[in-house]
């Protein structure tokens, strides 16, 4: 079972899951087969485990080691400890290890453990395949005590019901029955003899493997401003997070109370709990008539809650709190200040989605889909390593795609984990540079040794689309995305079918193009041969050109016999050096007329591209312009996190707190500040500043993988600092 850890405990499961067989539910997208049949009885499973045992003497060390399908809060005595795993697929689980020392005492203890199975295929949990249930194993001092058996005893959490499914299959309102709570389960002394054994799964399937990242932060926040409302109260946070809302309350036996959660107000400055991101943000809970805590289990992405009921005089105001989750951040290892008020606000609203919308992996939007995308991660992951200082969750990040997307197709998945089976091609061509740049950042060799080869079938399955002149044609396999949404495609031209798709375009070629100059580079860096990708990029190139070249506009058109020439079919040659040199000029030009006419996701690449060709003073334009189709518009809309999209009404179903908007951030430090790895791991660093001589003063720190790394700017003067052992090379 484990790979890293030779597990002598059991798995343990409800015995409703004893006798149900897993379901197989990885395909691509669009191969023809039956829909995996799951029990629609065995969804939103809340289950309690617990199991008593005595101490003699408090010890020097205890492990505890634990997972679940699909998630976990794990108490000890009592206490919260922690929670997981990270969502994974069944053949790479994650298992968490805790020291638990602090949490014992001398006699009795008890472990507790509420387990939750969603059952549904989503792109937030790794479920649908009836796999439910948790393996544990307490260690002391370094010798196994003992491990999950059918000795754990174990009921059904009665008191959560479930309520509507919320966004695309993301999550269940919850339902609380605080007359069905078996009360005081978590700490000893709980006579658990009316529970049932938990059963043993034998033929149980899932390989184990320490989880590479920590567990989350979980903390308490307290709202910044409660307003009285008819009925009830409106809290504000003051900022969008991402946890679950908990107060306390006594009223009668079978008083009701609405928790309603969201992102903003409306006109009436009630909540809009009916979200512009497609959720209804809508709890009950039913109180018993006792005094009692409200624990919702699972998270949502909010700034505002509306608490309601008939009898306001049982709500205890003073309990209103937020228990915050997110990957943990140091918030000392990225600083910013600058004499530009709207770029800090940028670098604020930025450097937020980058913190909430890191959980156990990044995630594309915290609220709608909580997945973690291909595509999005080559900012997300980029921008994170900057204001974390922490290059775990890119490493793992990497490593999801590689053994949990390629094993279903060589030319990746766009989601990992997660049972969502969605492909995009534009996503499956940037994995390549997201592994460059996290070798860039790391100087990790051996673990990018070990990606090459993942990075390489996807090579290897785009040439199958291949046409005699080297350009791919007809990628019909995977959506071609180029931007989203739809509208902000610049008006590409060419027809993007999700299935059927015929013909060549620029797109996908210049990410085709791009992967291939990455992989060569990728090859050089490790002393592996590059013949094959350097013949590669010559023949590429020349057919590109040849195929989307305007000679006499001097500008990429947007496919084979289009006329149109969009913002996307220039900036990706630009950037990727697929354009001819005659024609930069013009491009730049088309970029000045077109400013950010393209999706918050595009934009990353506009402003690289714009770095490429050297026009500092325009990227840096971009980023701070009054333009609708800018940051400025979500910093005047109010965001405290990134946006989704440039304005909250530019999308159907726009989340207001989306790290795939956090290109900034990485934009500022390495072109404006002109701070970037010389060498892999940090331990050289060039320094040729940017700074556009309206940004007076601009201070910025981050940690590396070396140490603290500091920048000023003032009165024209740029100054950097670095760690012993870190060489400066202008």
């Amino acid at each position: 079972m484990g790979m890293d850890h030779q597990w002598k405990a059991k798995w343990i499961a409800e015995q409703q899951f004893r006798f149900v067989k897993p379901i197989d539910v990885y395909s691509k997208e669009h191969d023809v087969k039956p829909e995996p049949q799951h029990r629609a009885d065995l969804t939103n499973i809340h289950t309690m485990f617990r199991k008593s045992f005595q101490l003699q003497q408090l010890p020097q060390a205890t492990q505890l080691y634990i997972t679940a399908d699909d998630y976990y809060k794990l108490f000890v005595n009592g206490q919260f400890v922690g929670q997981g795993p990270a969502q994974a697929n069944y053949y790479h689980y994650f298992y968490n290890t805790y020291d638990i020392t602090p949490y014992l005492q001398q006699g009795e203890n008890v472990i507790a453990v509420h387990v939750y199975y969603h059952g549904l295929i989503s792109r937030s949990y790794n479920s649908g395949d009836h796999r439910q249930g948790m393996i544990a194993e307490l260690h002391i001092d370094g010798n196994y005590m003992f491990g999950t058996d059918n000795s754990w005893k174990y009921r059904a959490a009665a008191e959560y019901k479930a309520g509507p499914i919320i966004g695309y299959n993301t999550q269940f309102s919850e339902f609380i029955d605080s007359r069905l709570k078996q009360k005081g389960w978590r700490t000893k002394g709980f006579d658990d003899s009316r529970w049932l054994s938990a059963s043993a799964q034998l033929a149980d399937d899932h390989i184990l493997f320490q989880q590479p990242t920590p567990t989350l932060s979980v903390y308490t926040v307290k709202p910044q401003l409660v307003t009285a409302i008819d009925g009830g109260y409106v809290l504000d946070f003051g900022s969008e997070l991402t946890g679950q809302f908990t107060m306390t309350a006594t009223g009668q036996a079978g008083q009701e109370i609405l928790i309603r959660c969201g992102e903003e107000l409306l006109a009436d400055a009630r909540v809009r709990y009916e979200m512009r991101c497609n959720c209804t943000y809508e709890d009950r809970w039913i109180l018993s008539g006792e005094r009692e805590k409200l624990e919702l289990y699972d998270y949502k992405a909010f700034r505002y809650v509306e608490v309601l009921t008939e009898a306001i005089g049982a709500l205890d105001a003073d309990s209103f709190a937020a228990i915050v989750r997110h990957y943990p951040l140091n918030e000392q290892a990225c600083q910013f200040q600058s004499s530009n008020e709207l770029l800090n606000s940028i670098w604020e609203i930025c450097k937020n989605g980058l913190k909430y919308g890191t959980q156990e992996n990044y995630v594309d939007c915290p609220s709608r889909e909580k997945g973690q995308y291909l595509g999005d991660n080559t900012i997300i992951t980029h921008a994170h390593a900057y204001v974390s200082g922490d290059l775990r969750m890119y490493r793992k990040a990497l490593q999801d795609f590689a053994l949990m997307s390629a094993r279903v197709c060589p030319g990746l998945m766009a989601v990992a984990p997660g049972h969502f089976m969605q492909e995009i091609a534009d996503f499956s061509l940037q994995y390549p540079m997201q592994l460059l740049q996290y070798y860039r950042l790391s100087g990790d060799r051996e673990f990018v040794s070990a990606m090459y080869p993942v990075a390489q079938q996807i090579i290897s399955h785009f040439t199958t689309f291949c046409r005699e002149d080297g350009l791919l044609q007809s990628v019909d396999d995977k959506w071609n995305l180029v931007d989203w949404p739809e509208n902000l495609r610049d008006g590409y031209d060419f027809e993007l079918k999700r299935q059927g798709l015929t013909g060549c375009h620029n797109v996908i070629n210049a990410y085709y193009y791009g992967a291939l100059k990455t992989m060569r580079e990728i090859a050089l860096e490790l002393g592996l041969s590059a013949t094959t990708y350097s013949e590669l990029i010559q023949i590429v190139q020349q057919s590109f050109i040849n195929t989307f070249y305007d000679k006499k506009r001097r500008l990429m058109v947007d496919a084979e016999g289009s006329q149109h020439a969009s913002l996307h079919a220039n900036v990706l040659p630009l950037l990727f050096g697929c354009c001819p040199e005659e024609a930069i000029p013009s491009i730049v030009n088309l970029i000045k007329q077109k400013r950010l006419s393209c999706g918050v996701y595009m934009s990353y690449f506009v402003l690289k591209a714009l770095a490429e060709a050297k026009q500092y003073e325009l990227l840096y334009e971009l980023i701070v312009s009054d333009d609708l189709h800018s940051w400025s518009t979500m910093v005047k809309e109010g965001a405290t996190t990134c946006f989704e999209a440039w304005s909250k009404d530019l999308k159907w179903n726009t989340s207001l707190c989306h790290p795939w908007a956090s290109a900034p951030i990485p934009l500022l430090i390495e072109e404006i500040c002109g701070i970037k790895p010389a060498a892999p791991g940090w331990t050289q660093v060039s320094f040729n500043p940017h700074v556009p001589s309206s940004l007076n003063s601009l201070k910025l720190s981050f940690q590396t993988v070396v140490g603290e790394i500091t920048f000023e700017h003032a009165d024209g003067q740029s100054k950097l600092t670095v760690p012993d052992g870190v060489e400066i090379v202008h």
